[in-house]
């Protein structure tokens, strides 16, 4: 049987959780909007990057093979936001849900490559998108309304 060392195990724990608490926001938001995708996929979406990639650097440490993990990732999680999208007769919904998965990834692998900046900051934009975005949309779509048929 393999040794545990548990000082990577606690190490390994507190940068998923860090993955997953950044997706919280984002999650609660597609949930607070009553979006397909809410409150439990975001943070998943999140800690399954950064486990991947987390395991990625431990088995494939010093090879090329950790830019294929990446590249895989990102297809894997787009096809997943791509069953967010919506079809209707006349529109399409769920792009914006649809690219938080695809931001939510790069969240998660953000922080197993320990890049805390760059997921700090892809967390605060797309949560600050998605609350601004609503709230501009509505006054876009109100003006449009007042003006009446053209």
């Amino acid at each position: 049987m393999q040794h545990i060392d548990w000082h990577l195990v606690l190490r390994h724990l507190l940068l998923l959780v860090f993955a997953y608490v950044l997706a919280v926001p984002v999650g609660w938001n597609r949930e607070r909007e009553a979006r397909g995708a809410g409150l439990r996929t975001f943070p998943l979406v999140a800690l399954g990057s950064c486990g991947y990639v987390l395991i990625g650097l431990s088995v494939l440490h010093g090879s090329g093979s950790q830019s294929r993990i990446l590249y895989g990732l990102m297809t894997g999680i787009g096809f997943i936001g791509g069953g967010a999208i919506l079809k209707g007769r006349d529109a399409v919904h769920g792009t914006a849900t649809a690219a938080s998965i695809w931001i939510t990834g790069a969240i998660g692998a953000a922080v197993a490559w320990g890049r805390y900046e760059i997921a700090i900051v892809l967390s605060v934009l797309n949560f600050a998108t998605l609350r601004m975005g609503t709230s501009f949309k509505g006054v876009i779509r109100r003006d449009d309304d007042d003006r009446g048929p053209d």
